[in-house]
């Protein structure tokens, strides 16, 4: 992956409207860039709440934690949703997410990813949190995540979804860049379904 390439790529600021270049996010401090398939994605929205319990720990030790999505669409409901907390940007022309390796579905591959265990996991444990979703926007898109090391030096972290039930557990976060997190960030344990989940 050429970060030379990702960084000059342009996203726009939802907080501001202003557009920049995604280097930008990374040129003061580390930082922790999850992006979303769709704001409308109850997993996208389940995982944002999780990664989110990692955001005083981030403070503390300087860690930038940044949001992309691939549209606008759904971000309004989003935010009224409360389900991150990191500055969030739009990729409108999802060149990031090409030269990231984020791949796109397809009619063949979504219905089998979208009804994947990990999935099915991610939706239980998000109905019961209260955490809903919805299909409008871009359902082919993939995400995942990417830590870059202050001024873009180094890529720290690179990680590609196979399944949208993919995602970075908090502790692996932590590791990657040497912190520890509070009580607050304890992660949700999935439960693991056996057979009898299948029939």
């Amino acid at each position: 992956m050429d970060l030379t390439a990702v960084g000059i790529n342009l996203v726009k600021c939802i907080r501001t409207g202003e557009v920049v270049e995604l280097r930008s996010v990374w040129k003061e401090r580390v930082s922790v860039i999850f992006f979303l398939r769709r704001f409308g994605c109850q997993v996208c929205r389940w995982t944002a709440k999780e990664i989110s319990k990692l955001k005083e720990a981030f403070d503390q030790n300087d860690v930038h934690l940044v949001g992309v999505g691939p549209e606008e669409l759904g971000v309004k409901e989003f935010m009224d949703g409360q389900y991150f907390k990191g500055d969030l940007y739009i990729d409108e022309k999802k060149q990031c997410y090409k030269d990231l390796g984020f791949k796109r579905y397809n009619a063949l591959n979504l219905l089998p990813a979208a009804l994947g265990q990990k999935v099915r996991q991610i939706v239980t444990q998000a109905n019961k949190d209260g955490i809903s979703g919805n299909f409008t926007g871009d359902v082919m898109q993939s995400g995942g995540l990417l830590i870059v090391s202050k001024g873009g030096e180094k890529v720290l972290f690179h990680f590609v979804q196979d399944s949208p039930g993919d995602h970075v557990p908090l502790d692996t976060i932590c590791q990657v860049l040497g912190i520890t997190a509070t009580a607050e960030a304890e992660e949700v344990t999935l439960p693991q379904c056996t057979d009898a989940c299948t029939r």
